[in-house]
């Protein structure tokens, strides 16, 4: 999953879904109307997982869980979604292509583009459109799961973003070396580097021989000498 940000404000967002077969586009605006984060995410359980920490990154939480749009009302991946508590809107297709208009001169439809549009229109007319009401019993049934994978993505993004504080603090090298990777400080190789040198000045130490065992270990097995060079760079240079 590819996921953009813009800007860091909590306050006023809004998410539209565009549901696809195998996949969904997602598209997280805040109340100007600026896509905050985007991405596309699997039509299954990884991918339900994926969406709920794209919404946890951009500002999700228990007290103020972010609405969502979607040209869909049903299936088991959907009633996972409105287990989890937000509000939804399913978005009638024919409406969605009306708004089009307004915000493409073409009309053209567009899978990304389709995810913005229903996040506006959450955003704009939700007195328009009728939230979902309450599921039925079988469907309700998943609804302890739903929330605890929830309450367990708020509670990682949560401790991972205390990690990072902490390393600004302390371990700026640890930030260089990963933050900026797929995964970051949650990649195998990270934190097998990092349960091995966890201060500054043992990741210092670190020798070629010892990082390629412990990239190795993490399951590492491509462009070893080129990350080696880097890690080697990045641990010895200067920080305030």
């Amino acid at each position: 999953m590819t996921i953009e940000r813009r800007s860091d404000d909590t306050l006023g967002l809004y998410c539209g879904i565009d549901w696809a077969t195998d996949h969904h586009d997602v598209a997280i605006i805040d109340s100007d109307g600026h896509v905050v984060a985007r991405g596309r995410v699997s039509n299954d359980a990884p991918g339900f997982s994926a969406l709920l920490t794209l919404l946890a990154e951009a500002g999700d939480s228990a007290a103020d869980p972010i609405p969502v749009g979607i040209e869909i009302d049903h299936g088991l991946w959907m009633a996972a979604l409105r287990e989890t508590g937000r509000v939804i809107y399913p978005i009638n297709p024919l409406a969605a292509s009306r708004y089009r208009t307004r915000y493409s001169v073409s009309g053209a439809k567009s899978d990304a583009t389709d995810a913005v549009l229903l996040a506006n229109i959450v955003r704009t007319d939700p007195d328009a459109h009728r939230p979902l009401p309450a599921d039925t019993e079988a469907a309700q049934a998943i609804r302890v799961l739903a929330r605890a994978q929830q309450d367990a993505v708020w509670a990682r993004q949560q401790v991972g973003n205390q990690v990072r504080d902490l390393l600004k603090e302390f371990y700026p090298a640890a930030i260089v070396a990963f933050a900026d990777l797929d995964g970051g400080l949650t990649r195998p190789d990270a934190r097998a580097i990092l349960a091995a040198a966890p201060t500054p000045a043992q990741a210092a130490k670190l020798t070629p021989a010892r990082l390629r065992r412990l990239l190795t270990k993490a399951g590492r097995k491509r462009y070893l000498d080129r990350d080696i060079a880097r890690l080697r760079e990045v641990f010895s240079d200067t920080y305030l």
